[in-house]
Protein backbone atom coordinates (compact mmCIF):
# COMPACT_ATOMS: atom_id res chain seq x y z
CA UNK A 1 0.00 0.00 0.00
CA UNK A 2 1.44 3.67 -0.92
CA UNK A 3 0.69 6.58 0.77
CA UNK A 4 0.49 9.94 -1.21
CA UNK A 5 2.51 12.96 -0.13
CA UNK A 6 3.45 15.95 -2.01
CA UNK A 7 5.85 14.97 -4.34
CA UNK A 8 6.61 11.42 -3.35
CA UNK A 9 5.02 7.94 -2.38
CA UNK A 10 5.44 5.85 0.99
CA UNK A 11 4.42 2.39 1.72
CA UNK A 12 2.78 1.26 4.68
CA UNK A 13 6.12 -1.48 5.92
CA UNK A 14 8.48 1.79 6.02
CA UNK A 15 5.71 3.63 7.94
CA UNK A 16 5.53 0.76 10.57
CA UNK A 17 9.71 0.63 10.66
CA UNK A 18 9.59 4.82 11.10
CA UNK A 19 6.82 4.30 13.29
CA UNK A 20 8.91 1.78 15.82
CA UNK A 21 11.92 3.79 15.61
CA UNK A 22 10.21 6.91 16.92
CA UNK A 23 8.63 5.29 19.62
CA UNK A 24 11.93 3.61 20.44
CA UNK A 25 13.71 6.85 21.01
CA UNK A 26 11.45 8.56 22.51
CA UNK A 27 11.14 6.21 24.90
CA UNK A 28 14.69 6.22 25.39
CA UNK A 29 14.35 9.98 25.97
CA UNK A 30 11.55 9.59 28.72
CA UNK A 31 13.66 7.18 30.53
CA UNK A 32 16.62 9.35 30.64
CA UNK A 33 14.27 11.82 31.99
CA UNK A 34 13.11 10.13 34.25
CA UNK A 35 16.58 9.03 35.36
CA UNK A 36 17.25 12.67 36.02
CA UNK A 37 14.37 13.83 37.95
CA UNK A 38 15.33 11.14 40.65
CA UNK A 39 19.03 11.75 41.65
CA UNK A 40 17.04 15.36 42.61
CA UNK A 41 14.60 14.06 45.29
CA UNK A 42 15.95 12.58 48.16
CA UNK A 43 14.01 11.19 51.24
CA UNK A 44 14.76 14.16 53.09
CA UNK A 45 13.89 16.88 50.43
CA UNK A 46 10.65 14.80 50.04
CA UNK A 47 9.82 15.09 53.81
CA UNK A 48 10.76 19.02 53.90
CA UNK A 49 8.24 19.43 51.00
CA UNK A 50 5.37 17.74 52.93
CA UNK A 51 6.34 20.10 56.09
CA UNK A 52 5.34 23.27 54.13
CA UNK A 53 1.99 22.37 54.18
CA UNK A 54 0.92 19.42 56.44
CA UNK A 55 1.54 19.71 59.82
CA UNK A 56 3.38 17.18 62.38
CA UNK A 57 2.49 13.34 61.00
CA UNK A 58 6.45 12.74 61.14
CA UNK A 59 6.24 9.05 60.97
CA UNK A 60 4.20 8.68 58.60
CA UNK A 61 5.68 11.55 56.24
CA UNK A 62 9.02 9.50 57.00
CA UNK A 63 7.61 6.19 55.43
CA UNK A 64 6.30 8.17 52.52
CA UNK A 65 9.76 10.05 51.81
CA UNK A 66 11.44 6.54 52.31
CA UNK A 67 8.91 4.76 49.94
CA UNK A 68 8.59 7.30 46.85
CA UNK A 69 12.61 7.54 46.96
CA UNK A 70 12.99 3.75 47.26
CA UNK A 71 10.28 3.85 44.28
CA UNK A 72 12.68 5.87 42.14
CA UNK A 73 15.64 3.72 42.67
CA UNK A 74 13.75 0.64 41.44
CA UNK A 75 13.06 2.59 38.24
CA UNK A 76 16.76 3.32 38.19
CA UNK A 77 17.36 -0.24 38.36
CA UNK A 78 19.75 -2.22 35.86
CA UNK A 79 18.93 -6.08 36.01
CA UNK A 80 21.39 -7.73 35.27
CA UNK A 81 21.48 -11.82 35.16
CA UNK A 82 23.24 -11.65 38.68
CA UNK A 83 21.82 -8.51 40.09
CA UNK A 84 19.36 -8.51 42.83
CA UNK A 85 15.95 -7.26 41.65
CA UNK A 86 14.61 -4.71 44.10
CA UNK A 87 10.48 -5.31 45.05
CA UNK A 88 7.98 -2.33 45.83
CA UNK A 89 6.78 -2.06 48.96
CA UNK A 90 2.97 -0.90 48.62
CA UNK A 91 1.75 1.40 51.85
CA UNK A 92 -1.23 1.17 54.00
CA UNK A 93 -1.80 4.67 55.79
CA UNK A 94 -4.52 4.29 58.90
CA UNK A 95 -6.09 7.28 61.01
CA UNK A 96 -9.02 9.31 61.77
CA UNK A 97 -10.62 11.29 59.63
CA UNK A 98 -9.66 14.83 59.21
CA UNK A 99 -5.42 13.74 60.12
CA UNK A 100 -3.91 14.57 56.63
CA UNK A 101 -4.06 10.87 54.73
CA UNK A 102 -5.25 12.76 51.39
CA UNK A 103 -3.43 16.06 51.75
CA UNK A 104 -0.39 14.08 51.91
CA UNK A 105 -0.86 12.33 49.42
CA UNK A 106 -1.75 15.28 46.68
CA UNK A 107 1.07 17.53 48.67
CA UNK A 108 3.37 14.74 47.49
CA UNK A 109 2.04 14.69 44.14
CA UNK A 110 3.24 18.09 43.39
CA UNK A 111 6.53 17.26 43.52
CA UNK A 112 6.90 14.10 41.93
CA UNK A 113 8.71 13.34 38.46
CA UNK A 114 6.30 10.20 37.64
CA UNK A 115 2.81 10.08 36.69
CA UNK A 116 0.79 10.41 40.25
CA UNK A 117 -3.47 9.62 40.56
CA UNK A 118 -5.58 9.74 43.64
CA UNK A 119 -8.53 6.96 43.23
CA UNK A 120 -11.47 6.52 45.38
CA UNK A 121 -12.11 2.48 46.56
CA UNK A 122 -16.04 3.85 47.33
CA UNK A 123 -16.99 3.64 44.05
CA UNK A 124 -15.28 0.53 43.17
CA UNK A 125 -17.48 -2.78 42.68
CA UNK A 126 -16.85 -6.85 41.72
CA UNK A 127 -16.37 -7.09 38.10
CA UNK A 128 -19.87 -7.47 36.16
CA UNK A 129 -22.19 -4.81 38.46
CA UNK A 130 -22.83 -1.51 38.41
CA UNK A 131 -19.86 0.87 39.55
CA UNK A 132 -16.22 1.27 38.40
CA UNK A 133 -14.04 -2.17 37.96
CA UNK A 134 -10.98 -2.22 39.45
CA UNK A 135 -9.20 -1.60 36.16
CA UNK A 136 -10.32 1.57 36.20
CA UNK A 137 -7.75 2.96 38.93
CA UNK A 138 -5.26 2.23 36.07
CA UNK A 139 -7.46 4.12 33.63
CA UNK A 140 -7.01 7.01 35.45
CA UNK A 141 -2.79 6.53 35.73
CA UNK A 142 -2.90 6.15 32.30
CA UNK A 143 -4.88 9.27 32.11
CA UNK A 144 -2.51 11.11 34.47
CA UNK A 145 0.14 10.06 32.17
CA UNK A 146 -1.25 10.73 29.11
CA UNK A 147 -1.76 7.76 27.50
CA UNK A 148 2.29 6.77 27.83
CA UNK A 149 2.17 3.21 28.94
CA UNK A 150 5.77 3.22 29.37
CA UNK A 151 5.56 6.09 31.65
CA UNK A 152 2.18 4.89 33.92
CA UNK A 153 3.82 1.77 34.19
CA UNK A 154 6.67 3.66 36.82
CA UNK A 155 3.91 5.90 38.14
CA UNK A 156 2.50 6.16 41.97
CA UNK A 157 -1.35 5.16 42.71
CA UNK A 158 -3.10 6.40 45.85
CA UNK A 159 -6.18 4.37 47.05
CA UNK A 160 -8.26 6.82 48.94
CA UNK A 161 -10.77 5.08 51.87
CA UNK A 162 -9.62 1.65 51.30
CA UNK A 163 -11.35 0.79 54.65
CA UNK A 164 -14.55 1.05 52.74
CA UNK A 165 -14.08 -2.08 50.51
CA UNK A 166 -14.08 -4.40 54.14
CA UNK A 167 -16.01 -7.62 54.86
CA UNK A 168 -19.45 -7.12 55.59
CA UNK A 169 -19.23 -9.81 58.04
CA UNK A 170 -16.64 -11.95 59.50
CA UNK A 171 -16.72 -15.38 57.41
CA UNK A 172 -15.69 -15.60 53.67
CA UNK A 173 -18.72 -14.75 51.53
CA UNK A 174 -20.42 -17.75 50.00
CA UNK A 175 -22.99 -15.20 47.69
CA UNK A 176 -21.34 -12.30 46.22
CA UNK A 177 -20.26 -9.54 48.68
CA UNK A 178 -20.16 -7.15 45.49
CA UNK A 179 -18.28 -3.80 46.65
CA UNK A 180 -16.07 -5.68 49.51
CA UNK A 181 -14.30 -8.79 49.09
CA UNK A 182 -14.96 -8.86 45.71
CA UNK A 183 -13.01 -5.83 45.06
CA UNK A 184 -10.37 -6.91 47.30
CA UNK A 185 -9.94 -10.37 45.61
CA UNK A 186 -9.81 -8.28 42.39
CA UNK A 187 -6.81 -6.01 43.87
CA UNK A 188 -4.67 -8.77 44.54
CA UNK A 189 -2.84 -9.06 41.26
CA UNK A 190 -2.76 -5.51 40.90
CA UNK A 191 -1.29 -4.36 43.73
CA UNK A 192 1.29 -7.62 43.18
CA UNK A 193 2.30 -6.68 39.75
CA UNK A 194 0.98 -8.40 36.40
CA UNK A 195 -0.16 -7.48 32.86
CA UNK A 196 -3.67 -6.09 32.66
CA UNK A 197 -5.40 -5.45 29.69
CA UNK A 198 -6.74 -1.54 30.52
CA UNK A 199 -10.00 0.15 28.59
CA UNK A 200 -8.47 3.36 27.69
CA UNK A 201 -12.16 5.42 28.34
CA UNK A 202 -13.55 2.86 31.29
CA UNK A 203 -14.75 -0.12 31.07
CA UNK A 204 -18.78 -0.51 29.91
CA UNK A 205 -19.63 2.83 28.57
CA UNK A 206 -17.01 1.58 25.49
CA UNK A 207 -17.28 -2.48 25.04
CA UNK A 208 -15.31 -2.31 21.82
CA UNK A 209 -12.63 0.02 22.40
CA UNK A 210 -9.31 -1.51 22.30
CA UNK A 211 -7.64 -2.46 25.30
CA UNK A 212 -4.11 -1.56 26.25
CA UNK A 213 -1.86 -3.84 28.39
CA UNK A 214 -0.26 -2.18 31.26
CA UNK A 215 2.20 -3.98 33.39
CA UNK A 216 1.51 -3.04 36.92
CA UNK A 217 5.01 -4.66 38.48
CA UNK A 218 6.70 -1.48 38.99
CA UNK A 219 3.10 1.00 40.08
CA UNK A 220 3.72 1.91 43.81
CA UNK A 221 0.19 1.67 45.30
CA UNK A 222 -0.31 3.70 48.56
CA UNK A 223 -3.56 2.78 50.11
CA UNK A 224 -5.41 4.77 53.04
CA UNK A 225 -8.33 4.52 54.94
CA UNK A 226 -9.80 5.90 57.95
CA UNK A 227 -10.93 2.39 59.80
CA UNK A 228 -13.90 3.80 61.75
CA UNK A 229 -14.04 1.40 64.61
CA UNK A 230 -10.50 -0.12 64.58
CA UNK A 231 -9.80 0.89 68.41
CA UNK A 232 -11.92 -1.15 69.53
CA UNK A 233 -10.32 -3.91 68.01
CA UNK A 234 -6.94 -2.87 68.99
CA UNK A 235 -7.95 -2.35 72.50
CA UNK A 236 -9.54 -5.90 72.92
CA UNK A 237 -5.88 -7.22 71.48
CA UNK A 238 -4.06 -5.25 73.80
CA UNK A 239 -5.76 -6.13 76.88
CA UNK A 240 -3.33 -7.59 79.74
CA UNK A 241 -5.63 -9.22 82.27
CA UNK A 242 -6.70 -12.75 81.91
CA UNK A 243 -9.73 -14.14 82.91
CA UNK A 244 -9.92 -14.87 86.44
CA UNK A 245 -6.26 -14.28 87.35
CA UNK A 246 -3.53 -11.88 86.21
CA UNK A 247 -0.63 -14.05 84.75
CA UNK A 248 1.90 -11.48 83.97
CA UNK A 249 2.29 -7.58 85.63
CA UNK A 250 2.65 -5.40 82.23
CA UNK A 251 4.41 -2.37 83.00
CA UNK A 252 3.72 -0.72 79.88
CA UNK A 253 1.60 2.29 79.71
CA UNK A 254 -0.58 2.70 77.02
CA UNK A 255 -1.44 5.75 75.60
CA UNK A 256 -5.23 5.34 74.96
CA UNK A 257 -5.88 8.85 72.93
CA UNK A 258 -3.74 7.31 70.47
CA UNK A 259 -4.35 3.33 70.15
CA UNK A 260 -3.65 3.60 66.15
CA UNK A 261 0.28 3.81 67.17
CA UNK A 262 -0.41 -0.24 67.63
CA UNK A 263 -2.12 -1.30 64.75
CA UNK A 264 -0.73 -4.42 63.12
CA UNK A 265 -1.57 -6.39 60.28
CA UNK A 266 -3.99 -8.65 62.73
CA UNK A 267 -5.94 -5.45 63.43
CA UNK A 268 -6.59 -4.91 60.04
CA UNK A 269 -7.85 -8.51 59.66
CA UNK A 270 -10.21 -8.58 62.03
CA UNK A 271 -11.67 -5.09 60.73
CA UNK A 272 -12.56 -7.00 57.31
CA UNK A 273 -9.34 -7.24 55.21
CA UNK A 274 -8.60 -10.66 53.56
CA UNK A 275 -5.08 -11.62 54.38
CA UNK A 276 -4.17 -11.63 50.96
CA UNK A 277 -4.49 -8.38 50.40
CA UNK A 278 -2.74 -7.35 53.71
CA UNK A 279 -0.16 -9.67 52.46
CA UNK A 280 0.68 -7.32 49.79
CA UNK A 281 0.61 -3.92 51.37
CA UNK A 282 4.01 -4.32 53.51
CA UNK A 283 4.10 -1.06 55.12
CA UNK A 284 1.81 0.06 57.51
CA UNK A 285 1.73 3.17 58.89
CA UNK A 286 -0.32 5.26 61.03
CA UNK A 287 -1.00 9.29 61.45
CA UNK A 288 -1.55 10.36 65.19
CA UNK A 289 -4.89 12.15 66.19
CA UNK A 290 -4.85 15.77 66.02
CA UNK A 291 -4.18 17.91 69.45
CA UNK A 292 -4.61 21.38 70.36
CA UNK A 293 -1.01 22.60 69.30
CA UNK A 294 -1.42 21.13 66.01
CA UNK A 295 -4.74 22.51 65.46
CA UNK A 296 -3.89 25.86 66.13
CA UNK A 297 -0.72 25.52 63.70
CA UNK A 298 -3.08 23.97 60.92
CA UNK A 299 -5.05 27.33 61.28
CA UNK A 300 -2.27 29.42 60.43
CA UNK A 301 0.94 27.68 59.55
CA UNK A 302 1.14 25.90 56.26
CA UNK A 303 1.36 27.47 53.34
CA UNK A 304 -2.32 27.32 52.17
CA UNK A 305 -3.37 27.17 55.75
CA UNK A 306 -7.48 28.21 56.37
CA UNK A 307 -6.46 31.83 57.81
CA UNK A 308 -3.98 32.81 54.82
CA UNK A 309 -7.39 31.88 52.49
CA UNK A 310 -9.87 33.65 54.29
CA UNK A 311 -7.13 36.62 54.29
CA UNK A 312 -6.82 36.22 50.34
CA UNK A 313 -10.49 35.91 49.65
CA UNK A 314 -11.20 39.60 51.13
CA UNK A 315 -8.08 40.68 49.85
CA UNK A 316 -9.95 40.49 46.37
CA UNK A 317 -12.26 42.65 47.47
CA UNK A 318 -9.48 45.32 48.96
CA UNK A 319 -10.21 44.43 52.80
CA UNK A 320 -7.90 43.38 55.21
CA UNK A 321 -8.91 40.58 57.29
CA UNK A 322 -7.63 40.26 60.93
CA UNK A 323 -8.50 37.25 63.37
CA UNK A 324 -7.65 37.84 66.87
CA UNK A 325 -5.61 35.66 68.60
CA UNK A 326 -8.75 34.31 71.22
CA UNK A 327 -10.79 33.51 68.16
CA UNK A 328 -7.79 31.45 66.91
CA UNK A 329 -8.12 29.53 70.17
CA UNK A 330 -11.87 29.23 70.08
CA UNK A 331 -12.00 28.18 66.57
CA UNK A 332 -9.56 25.13 67.80
CA UNK A 333 -11.30 24.43 71.05
CA UNK A 334 -14.63 23.68 69.41
CA UNK A 335 -12.93 21.71 66.71
CA UNK A 336 -11.55 19.60 69.79
CA UNK A 337 -15.14 19.15 70.69
CA UNK A 338 -17.02 17.95 67.90
CA UNK A 339 -13.96 15.84 66.85
CA UNK A 340 -14.02 16.01 63.30
CA UNK A 341 -10.24 16.48 62.74
CA UNK A 342 -8.82 19.21 60.66
CA UNK A 343 -11.82 19.56 58.12
CA UNK A 344 -13.96 20.33 61.04
CA UNK A 345 -11.69 23.97 61.28
CA UNK A 346 -12.73 24.66 58.30
CA UNK A 347 -16.88 24.19 58.66
CA UNK A 348 -16.22 26.50 62.34
CA UNK A 349 -14.54 29.15 60.45
CA UNK A 350 -17.39 28.86 57.13
CA UNK A 351 -19.87 29.72 60.17
CA UNK A 352 -18.24 32.67 61.71
CA UNK A 353 -17.36 34.43 58.58
CA UNK A 354 -20.78 33.72 56.75
CA UNK A 355 -22.08 37.15 57.17
CA UNK A 356 -19.11 38.89 56.62
CA UNK A 357 -18.74 37.19 53.34
CA UNK A 358 -22.40 37.82 52.05
CA UNK A 359 -22.21 41.68 52.96
CA UNK A 360 -19.01 43.03 52.44
CA UNK A 361 -19.09 42.91 48.57
CA UNK A 362 -22.06 45.12 48.08
CA UNK A 363 -20.29 47.76 50.82
CA UNK A 364 -17.72 49.31 48.79
CA UNK A 365 -16.54 51.26 52.06
CA UNK A 366 -15.35 49.10 54.18
CA UNK A 367 -11.55 48.56 54.28
CA UNK A 368 -10.76 46.84 57.36
CA UNK A 369 -12.41 43.81 59.04
CA UNK A 370 -11.44 42.71 62.63
CA UNK A 371 -13.08 39.57 63.69
CA UNK A 372 -13.72 39.73 67.78
CA UNK A 373 -14.14 36.96 70.12
CA UNK A 374 -17.27 38.52 70.90
CA UNK A 375 -18.02 38.35 67.01
CA UNK A 376 -16.97 34.81 66.30
CA UNK A 377 -19.20 33.40 69.65
CA UNK A 378 -22.36 35.32 68.28
CA UNK A 379 -22.03 34.62 64.35
CA UNK A 380 -21.51 30.60 66.13
CA UNK A 381 -24.19 30.00 68.33
CA UNK A 382 -26.42 31.52 65.49
CA UNK A 383 -24.99 28.63 63.45
CA UNK A 384 -26.58 26.19 65.97
CA UNK A 385 -23.57 23.94 66.23
CA UNK A 386 -24.69 22.02 69.32
CA UNK A 387 -26.27 19.50 67.21
CA UNK A 388 -23.05 18.12 65.70
CA UNK A 389 -21.52 17.46 69.05
CA UNK A 390 -20.02 14.63 70.04
CA UNK A 391 -21.00 12.67 72.95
Amino acid sequence: MLIEGMDAFICDKCVTQANQLLAQELGTKNTKNIQAAITLLKPLEIKNHLDQYVIGQDDAKKVLSVAVYNHYKRLNQKIDKDEIEIEKSNIMLVGETGTGKTLLAKTIAKILHVPFCICDATVLTEAGYVGEDVESILTRLLQAADYDVAAAERGIVYIDEVDKVARKSDNPSITRDVSGEGVQQALLKILEGTVVNVPPQGGRKHPDQKMIPVNTNNILFICGGAFDGIERKIANRLRTQAVGYKVKKDETVLDLKNLYKYITPQDLKSFGLIPELIGRIPVLSHLNPLDKETLRNILTAPKNSLIKQYVKLFAYEDVELIFEDDVLDFVVDKAMEYKLGARGLRSICEAIMLDAMFEIPTQGDVKELNITLDYAIEKFEKADFKKLQVA
